[in-house]
């Protein structure tokens, strides 16, 4: 086990009205700190989730444990091959190396607060899904910076279930 040792000296404020927010409804993401803000202990996000929207497709970081929790609204959540139903208040953290899957509840709407620790540079990744959204690069691209961004794809019949 290692310990992060952050690097940063002053404490990070990111008002509500300087966030970026990337996307549109029904899913927004507002980009809160990334890990060069916070010298690499975390970056976080708060992801917005209209009538049953997804939000992350099956993946796992090598490296990072990714922690969400709901602000408002229901969400579904996959952990390795257990699919947990989330509502308001509830916090759920996957470790590193398992997979895990997000989105709004069926019909429902869901805020969720994410957290990766130790921090991973996201906030381009953030917007190269938001140039694959319009159609400004194909979806492919993202296996070419799996690695950069320490997200893997992978697939799950529990999700897949879950989501029909």
């Amino acid at each position: 086990m290692s310990l992060i040792t952050p690097d940063f000296d002053r404490s990070v404020i990111v008002r509500d009205a300087d966030a970026e927010v990337v996307g549109r409804a029904p899913t927004t993401i507002r980009l809160l700190a990334d890990s060069s803000a916070t010298g690499g202990a975390l970056s976080t996000q708060r992801v917005t989730l209209t009538d049953g929207a997804d939000g992350a497709r099956p993946h796992h970081h090598g490296n990072s444990a990714e922690l969400f929790y709901l602000l408002d609204g229901t969400a579904q959540l996959l952990s390795g091959e257990q699919v947990v139903t989330a509502e308001r208040g509830d916090l759920v953290i996957v470790p590193p190396g398992v997979a895990h899957a997000f989105a709004a509840a069926p019909g429902e709407n869901a805020d969720i607060l994410i957290v990766i620790t130790p921090g991973v540079e996201r906030f381009e990744y953030f917007r190269h899904l938001e140039r694959i959204a319009y159609g400004k690069v194909p979806p492919e691209s993202l296996l070419e910076v799996q690695e950069l961004y320490d997200t893997y794809f992978r697939s799950s019949a529990a999700w897949d279930a879950a989501r029909r």
